[in-house]
């Protein structure tokens, strides 16, 4: 299908903040943001919502209604519409305006609007703050690169708390210390190594006890070892400096180096 000259505009005022047009556009988007997430925060206040109810119901359906008509707009305008509603902010953008629809079906799912917290993640790019626009997607490279080393870290983890879980369950299982089977065993181990312990289970006898403070004193050096893989990730990224605010039209890919012709992701034309 042929795409005009007016899709091509619509897309550079909605997706695009080099013009003034699409940074007023986008400006305005996140001021609706702020106002939907504080109208949905208002209404869980029951004396707010004994008198402002209807007012702050009338926000949220105007709200919906211009994030519908939005949505509609940026899949009209993409030259790939399949590849935007599948990309993480057409997710995005669908599950903001999902709550207040379903909510009519099922009341309490109007708090879930606050999702579209998410959508300010786009404030570093409409506003071009250069310094914050580079350390959120340094950020992101970081988590994107040690995601692997992540996933066997984690996996290390569950496998330790399942075999302390059921060390103490046949240790303290028959002692009435609160381990009665194994689930709950390896719940409180869970809780015992990220160090949150909530002191509802504690094991009575020497044996258990040694084992807790052996979990107890992992669970300190688990807390630094996410920290320094990411950290150590942040420090070999080589992230360029000069970030543009144009989205590709393909992958939706935004942190393109500035006056670059083609996605640096899948290769695709930025200036069609």
């Amino acid at each position: 299908m042929a795409y005009s000259g007016f899709q091509a505009k619509v897309h550079e005022i909605i997706f695009e903040a080099d013009t003034r047009a699409g940074k007023a556009f986008d400006v305005a988007l996140l001021i609706l943001i702020l106002v939907s997430i504080g109208a949905t925060m208002l209404e869980t206040v029951t004396s707010i919502n004994e008198d402002y109810g209807n007012e702050l119901i009338i926000i949220e359906w105007i709200v919906t209604i211009f994030f519908t008509l939005e949505y509609i707009m940026r899949i009209y305008s993409s030259p790939k519409p399949i590849a935007y509603i599948f990309s993480f902010y057409g997710l995005v953008d669908l599950l903001s305006i999902f709550p207040t629809y379903f909510a009519v079906l099922n009341p309490s799912a109007k708090s879930l609007a606050v999702i579209r917290a998410l959508r300010l993640l786009r404030v570093f790019r409409v506003l071009k703050l250069a310094n914050f626009l580079i350390a959120y997607e340094g950020i992101r490279a970081a988590l994107r690169e040690s995601r692997n080393k992540i996933l066997v870290f984690l996996t290390m983890v569950v496998i330790i708390v399942f075999i302390v879980g059921s060390l103490m369950y046949v240790i303290e299982g028959k002692n009435g210390s609160g381990f009665d089977n194994i689930p709950v065993s390896v719940y409180w181990a869970i809780v015992t190594v990220t160090t949150v312990g909530y002191g509802d289970i504690a094991p009575i006898t020497p044996l258990g006890q040694f084992f807790a403070s052996c979990l107890m004193i992992i669970g300190y050096a688990i807390i630094a070892i996410p920290t320094g893989i990411v950290g150590a990730e942040m420090v070999n990224a080589n992230r360029n400096k000069d970030i543009s605010t144009q989205v590709c039209s393909n992958c939706h890919r935004e942190d393109h180096r500035k006056g670059a012709h083609y996605c640096y992701n899948c290769g695709e034309n930025l200036r069609f």
